[in-house]
């Protein structure tokens, strides 16, 4: 059996690059994620990429091209969590004065999960670079190596303070402990443990 579209997945992320007929887009995001050095592409930042892509066809079929220049910030306050109620009803009212529906629109951009799928499954793509546990493991290693760094910097200052009596002390010892505070369920983990777990159990459900 062929590979053709018949025979592939569902893919959001394809239906929305034929309706917005963004050619070429496609191959764009599987270059951005399978290359090397510093122009790859996670696929976070992929799916706010191409979120761009359907903002920016959407202003120019609505006749705005006056505001491509803005396109970040036209992103930024539909979609900011910090964003205030007031700067996002202004964003959307604007769009919606020029003929741009931004509930249909808001509901085409897509998640790092529908491009992932859309590269892997329907593409076929797949990236050759270290393997996530890898990289947990290697970014691990360099925040372990630094906070042993800082460990040994400020036991030595301290001594030196002590010891030109600029500061009464006598026996001492630092403590430094890196901990990470998931502010969407409060718990709290130690470094080691959260990239052991590969995250937060109330984000990986």
């Amino acid at each position: 059996m062929g590979d053709t579209a018949a025979d592939r997945p569902s893919s959001k992320v394809a239906r929305l690059l034929e309706e917005y007929d963004l050619d070429g887009l496609g191959a764009d995001l599987e270059a951005r994620w399978t290359g090397d050095g510093i122009d790859r592409m996670s696929l976070r930042d992929l799916a706010e990429f191409f979120n761009k892509r359907l903002l920016e066809q959407a202003l120019l079929d609505a006749g705005m091209s006056s505001l491509e220049s803005d396109l970040d910030g036209t992103y930024q306050h539909l979609t900011g969590e910090d964003v205030s109620t007031g700067v996002r009803t202004e964003a959307r009212s604007r769009l919606e004065r020029h003929g741009i529906d931004v509930d249909a629109l808001e509901s085409d951009f897509v998640t790092y999960q529908a491009i992932r799928s859309y590269l892997k499954e329907w593409r076929g793509a797949e990236y050759e670079g270290v393997s996530d546990t890898e990289k947990l493991e290697k970014d691990l290693e360099t925040i372990q190596r630094l906070l042993t760094r800082t460990h040994s910097v400020a036991e030595h200052r301290i001594e030196l303070l002590r010891d030109t009596d600029r500061l009464a002390l006598e026996r001492f010892e630092v403590l430094l402990d890196a901990q990470a505070l998931c502010q969407e369920c409060g718990t709290q983990y130690s470094l080691a443990e959260l990239f052991e777990r590969g995250g937060c159990d109330c984000v990986k459900g």
